[in-house]
């Protein structure tokens, strides 16, 4: 099992940058890959982006692309949702997940999750 710890998220102005943060630790030996998740009120939850395990290959959703960034720090085994140009309706609970799968077909991406980090509140206002 692979513990998330989620950390980061707040109030911010529209247009405004973000950061958040997620720490791994315990059996990562099978996590091939870090994912990003939302859900706003009412909504499904929704793929934001992923991060190979061990830094390479990044994925993002067409609402995100441009304006996130999704990095990890090795040493700490610590990945990162770097939010910018923040917009009204990014405002969710963010989650991180380690993924044992990841794939890209019939046009959307399809994973297979295996922990879940607790989630962390991202308003924006307008």
């Amino acid at each position: 099992q692979v513990e998330l710890v989620e950390s980061g998220g707040g109030l911010v102005q529209a247009g405004g940058s973000l950061r958040l943060s997620c720490a791994a630790s315990g059996r990562t030996s099978t996590t091939y890959a870090m994912g990003w998740f939302r859900q706003a009120p009412g909504k499904e939850r929704e793929f934001v982006g992923a991060i190979g395990w061990s830094g390479e290959n990044t994925h993002y959703s067409d609402s995100v692309k441009g304006r996130f960034t999704i990095s990890r720090d090795n040493a700490k085994n610590t990945f990162y949702l770097q939010m910018s140009s923040l917009k009204f309706e990014d405002t969710a609970v963010y989650y991180c997940a380690a993924l044992s799968s990841l794939s890209w077909y019939s046009g959307e991406y399809h994973w297979k999750d295996d922990s879940w980090g607790q989630g962390t509140q991202v308003t924006v206002s307008s």
